[in-house]
């Protein structure tokens, strides 16, 4: 973040979203006053609050994508939430107080995968050593327990005969494709020679096995494994997370006193156990404690919240009862987004610095028919603009995650090569601008419909297209458009 100046957090984000300027200037200017703050003296940090910010636009022109951009861009914990999913407290639904929760979990989540990949290559060893173990074994003592044929003692290879038999042990082979296994004499040495043999023979397959894994041959092998049992109980602790300090206390103590349970026994792939095993020892390998301390801390002092459809809890007045998905939600959001402390499963949270990004189209009601404490706590507000038929062509042509170039990847992987010409892509775009000015403006999701309706076809017949280019140009467009885009009652129900 110390590196982002704002000019700079604007260009990053011109990268993905058209248009917009002021919304991306807003937010440009909170990211970079977080960083200021952290560089102030603690006495003064807590006095600084972060300035929460109200988008007032249509659907479709860019409000969540800035903000999960934003997000990213500063690998903060980010949760994206709808307003009208929460009901106010003591009621049946969600309390708005889960948001919290749900952005400390990302945050766990986002720091344990942080120190998980620190500690995967020594992860993975540890896991192939565990691999390797366990198929040593099970070649040795599949082979010391079947019985050995007459055969076998003289299926010796023509090499090992000619320079006679080996006293004690035989480098061992591959019994079959599959499993590796000790050969004849190993067996002979496992059965008469004692433990010092048997350990020869042993360390000669698990270094034979060792290095057929590393070649990945054994990837398909199935073995059996054994793992830490889950010991995971959501539930209980969003219950503890709602109790008092002192009988939450007593009930984390008393899990403390559950046996942890057997460990599980799977039978899978090599491959699927060096992913497992990887896990688990990566889980070991990794401070738990140390991982919640610093998502705390990413939450309070990083987190981003974006309240979407927050228009929609913009409710006519009651004359009687509780307005219990309306004015009580705006009013149980109040105290969090001012700064209090939620209790999470993984212990407190102060939500003082926490940044709220509040979203809605505003086409039904006004921003000043929230109730006015929470106007006050949203005081940056930026409108932003529907778009245009040049903004829908630029969103086709420029960003670097464009449609045309997510199909282009696609359809490529049939061996299609996909083309689109300029007059193809202007045509998308006056069509998806009429037909959001003729049914209901929905802004650039119009283009997916739009897309996926022209590239229909092709989709479907692509592995039969393999080696072949299609151009989409403008006769191609409205070719696939034509029928709709004239039968205005037709385009209601498939554009």
């Amino acid at each position: 973040m110390k590196d982002l100046t704002p000019q700079q957090i604007v260009r990053e984000l011109d990268r993905y979203i058209v248009g917009q300027a002021e919304a991306k200037r807003a937010v440009a200017i909170a990211l970079r006053n977080r960083y200021r703050r952290l560089a102030l003296p603690a006495d003064m940090q807590a006095e600084i609050t972060p300035k929460n910010i109200l988008m007032i636009g249509p659907t479709g022109v860019g409000k969540t994508e800035i903000a999960r951009r934003l997000a990213k861009m500063a690998d903060a914990p980010f949760v994206k939430v709808e307003a009208t999913k929460f009901t106010q407290v003591g009621y049946v639904g969600r309390d708005v107080e889960s948001i919290i929760r749900d952005l400390m979990d990302a945050s766990v989540a986002m720091v344990h995968d942080e120190r998980a990949n620190a500690v995967r290559d020594q992860a993975v060893r540890v896991a192939e050593e565990r691999i390797i173990d366990i198929l040593t074994e099970k070649a040795v003592s599949e082979q010391v327990e079947a019985p050995e044929p007459v055969e076998a003692a003289e299926a010796v290879p023509a090499r090992a005969t000619s320079r006679g038999r080996r006293s004690k042990a035989a480098t061992p082979v591959m019994a079959s494709a599959s499993a590796p296994a000790a050969s004849a004499p190993a067996l002979a040495s496992i059965k008469g020679a004692g433990a010092r043999g048997a350990r020869r023979v042993k360390a000669q397959t698990r270094k034979l096995v060792a290095e057929r894994l590393a070649r990945n041959e054994l990837d398909e092998q199935i073995i059996e494994i054994e793992l830490e049992p889950e010991e995971s109980y959501p539930s209980v602790f969003e219950f503890v997370a709602g109790m008092g300090d002192e009988s939450g206390d007593g009930f984390q103590e008393f899990l403390s006193g559950i046996p942890g349970g057997r460990r599980r026994t799977r039978s899978v792939s090599v491959k699927e156990a060096r992913r497992l095993l990887a896990q688990e020892e990566a889980n070991k390998l990794i401070d738990f404690e140390q991982v919640v301390e610093d998502a705390t801390q990413r939450v309070e002092q990083a987190g981003v919240v974006f309240l979407d459809e927050i228009d929609k809890i913009v409710g006519s007045k009651v004359d009687s009862g509780p307005d219990v998905s309306g004015e009580g939600v705006q009013r149980d959001l109040l105290p969090i987004v001012e700064g209090s402390t939620v209790m999470s499963r993984f212990g407190p949270v102060k939500t003082d610095h926490i940044l709220w990004i509040a979203a809605g189209a505003f086409h039904n009601a006004k921003p000043s028919d929230l109730i006015p404490e929470l106007q006050g706590r949203l005081p940056l507000r930026v409108e932003l603009s529907a778009l245009s038929r040049e903004d829908y062509e630029r969103i086709l042509k420029q960003p670097e995650n464009a449609l045309t170039r997510q199909y282009e990847a696609l359809l490529a992987v049939d061996g299609v090569t996909l083309r689109f010409t300029d007059d193809g892509l202007q045509e998308m775009a006056d069509c998806a601008a009429r037909m959001n000015n003729r049914v209901e403006n929905i802004g650039a999701r119009r283009l997916h419909t739009i897309m996926e309706k022209v590239l229909e076809n092709i989709s479907f017949q692509g592995p039969d297209l393999t080696g072949q280019t299609v151009s989409v140009d403008a006769a191609f467009v409205k070719e696939r458009l034509a029928p709709l885009m004239e039968d205005e009652d037709l385009s209601r129900y498939i554009l």
